[in-house]
């Protein structure tokens, strides 16, 4: 099975792209608000290919990136998208799946956590997001985001897009959308890659793996040697619970 496809779904035409045959694996590219499925050609290495022999790879556009097109609300947020990814996966008629997420994919894996514990059976958090010192920069990119749509959607206030902003930035959760206590409560295994830099801070990976009961943490995964073997227990750890 290979090929793309979109489906509408409270207003929003999201498109993902669908390979292989096997457990489902639903894959969140990075790019933060601008996340689509194309960013995973310039990733360390590209889990589609990797995947696609062996499982069912469902690689999605997020709303309003890509080629996913949908409303824009005051009262957007973390939610929205994640019952755009629920929505799609029902679409599909996938109940137990795994997820990989890179980037904003992290928090976006734990909110599927959050949402639908007993249909996920494992995540990976490649570098995730998190909240340091680093909060303008995320206002920042999200500004850039909103200001290539601003144009084409004159029914909305800069009220609206500030509202929008802070749903999904202004919380004081290290992951935005799920606060500590949740992680600590979270049995889900993960495979948390570490992130080290503005977007992706080492705290962010560390805290994750620190509070959550059942996480591996690999500390270096991004070129020679380290990447082949990370790449490797990527494979070993969606296999492992692929079911």
């Amino acid at each position: 099975m290979s090929g793309m496809a979109n489906f509408q779904t409270n207003g929003a035409d999201i498109h993902y792209d669908e390979y292989g045959e096997g457990f489902p694996v639903l894959l969140i590219a990075p790019g933060g608000m601008k996340s689509e499925v194309s960013f995973w050609n310039s990733t360390p290495w590209n889990p589609i290919e990797q995947l696609r022999g062996a499982f069912r790879v469902i690689a999605m556009d997020q709303r309003n990136a890509g080629r996913s097109t949908g409303p824009i609300d005051a009262s957007d947020g973390w939610h929205t998208y994640t019952q755009d990814q629920i929505a799609l996966l029902d679409h599909l008629g996938v109940d137990r799946f795994a997820v990989a997420g890179m980037c904003i994919g992290g928090p976006y894996a734990m909110g599927l956590i959050a949402e639908v514990p007993e249909r996920v059976s494992a995540a990976v958090l490649f570098q995730t997001i998190g909240l340091t010192s680093n909060r303008g920069a995320f206002f920042e990119m999200f500004d850039d985001w909103a200001n290539e749509l601003k144009n084409f959607r004159p029914d909305l206030t800069e009220e609206d897009w500030e509202s929008f902003k802070h749903n999904m930035y202004g919380s004081d959760n290290y992951l935005f959308n799920v606060d500590n206590e949740f992680v600590k409560g979270v049995e889900t295994p993960l495979l948390i890659l570490k992130g080290d830099d503005l977007y992706h801070p080492e705290d962010s990976s560390l805290r994750t793996h620190q509070l959550a009961q059942n996480s591996t943490l690999v500390e270096d995964w991004k070129s020679g040697v380290a990447l082949e073997a990370a790449a490797q227990q990527f494979m070993e750890f969606i296999e492992t619970h692929a079911s």
